[in-house]
């Protein structure tokens, strides 16, 4: 039997609010990461459609680096991804378990605890990840600068 008494909800909300907020920032962190996978996707579909237009024998090794980085991006902001999407459903099921553990009086805490843990980790991945995407654009920019070539039509 659920036994919820409403000082006991306003606890579990009090105990709630810090995952909520760190879940709030996991969605801003969503919007970023695939905002700039968007950005990529068009950038190697311009790339691609160049190829098909001109044939493939036109591609220069610059291109071909250029499509190889943009996939090498596109690789690391999936897994920056999958990790933050990781890290929201931990921490959705952290206030779960709050919830759940309250309303039945189970002790979750560890439970929680690892949880909670867990998806901190997923989000550390995540922004590791990221850092390694930028760390490939910036390459890519460093290098276009030197050879004085970008490739849109």
């Amino acid at each position: 039997m659920i036994n919820l008494h409403l000082g006991n909800i306003g606890q579990i909300i009090q105990l709630a609010i810090a995952p909520v907020f760190l879940l709030t920032g996991v969605g801003t962190n969503l919007t970023v990461l695939t905002n700039r996978l968007a950005r990529i996707i068009d950038r190697s579909r311009v790339l691609e459609d160049m190829v098909s237009a001109q044939g493939a024998e036109t591609l220069s090794p610059n291109m071909r680096i250029e499509l190889d980085e943009l996939y090498q991006r596109s690789h690391l902001i999936n897994r920056a991804i999958t990790l933050s999407s990781t890290c929201a459903l931990l921490i959705c099921l952290v206030i779960a378990a709050l919830f759940l553990g309250d309303a039945l009086d189970l002790h979750l805490d560890k439970i929680v605890a690892a949880l909670f843990v867990s998806g901190v980790l997923a989000l550390i991945g995540s922004f590791i990840y990221f850092l390694r995407e930028i760390f490939v654009a910036t390459k890519t920019l460093r290098r276009q600068r030197e050879h004085g070539a970008r490739f849109l039509p």
